[in-house]
């Protein structure tokens, strides 16, 4: 199951009730954070907890959002390379889904700073949501600085660690194409 952690202006367009706050997300990337964007095209903004991952959707219609926000994360993930095995498993466990406050300050501070990026990114134009979402997960965020920095690197390190990165053969890779780093165990 997934719970979405939304934002009050989010979860009122939505209409949806509020899950017991025992209920966490099954999932292996937990929680996701949600909010509404109201740019010159209206986007939801998904936030995942533990890796601030940022997942960009088209509002409208919001009716259908949270089930059109597992098709986009899992062309993001596949973009940042993690195994095909893991983003069925990933998107298998979000078909049932549930709507909760928001619980976690820092996590609603990253996607504000994610929603003035953005804006600033996308200035007078629609933007692809796709692209700026990427642009967006290799921005640093504070609360990664002692671990992989930004999003995109910590998603990685976490599929690394777990042995579930596409192209996991031992060595340590970053996104950009081209640019791996042996790893210094081997």
């Amino acid at each position: 199951m997934l719970v979405v952690h939304a934002t009050k202006k989010l979860r009122d367009r939505l209409k949806t009730a509020a899950p017991a706050d025992s209920e966490l997300s099954s999932g292996a990337l937990g929680a996701w954070y949600a909010t509404a964007l109201f740019w010159r095209l209206q986007v939801a903004l998904f936030v995942n907890e533990p890796t601030l991952l940022p997942v960009l959707v088209p509002l409208a219609p919001t009716a259908t959002v949270v089930e059109r926000f597992p098709t986009a994360l899992g062309r993001i993930l596949r973009d940042l390379g993690a195994s095909a095995g893991f983003v069925d498993n990933e998107l298998a466990e979000m078909t049932k889904w549930r709507l909760a406050k928001t619980a976690n300050r820092s996590v609603v501070g990253i996607m504000n700073e994610f929603a003035y990026l953005g804006e600033v990114y996308c200035r007078g134009i629609v933007p692809d949501l796709h692209a700026l979402s990427m642009r967006l997960a290799e921005t640093p965020c504070g609360p990664l600085y002692k671990r992989e920095i930004s999003p995109d690197r910590e998603l990685r390190a976490l599929l690394l660690t777990s042995g579930l990165l596409a192209d996991a053969r031992g060595k340590r890779m970053y996104f950009r194409p081209g640019h791996t780093v042996p790893n210094p165990a081997q």
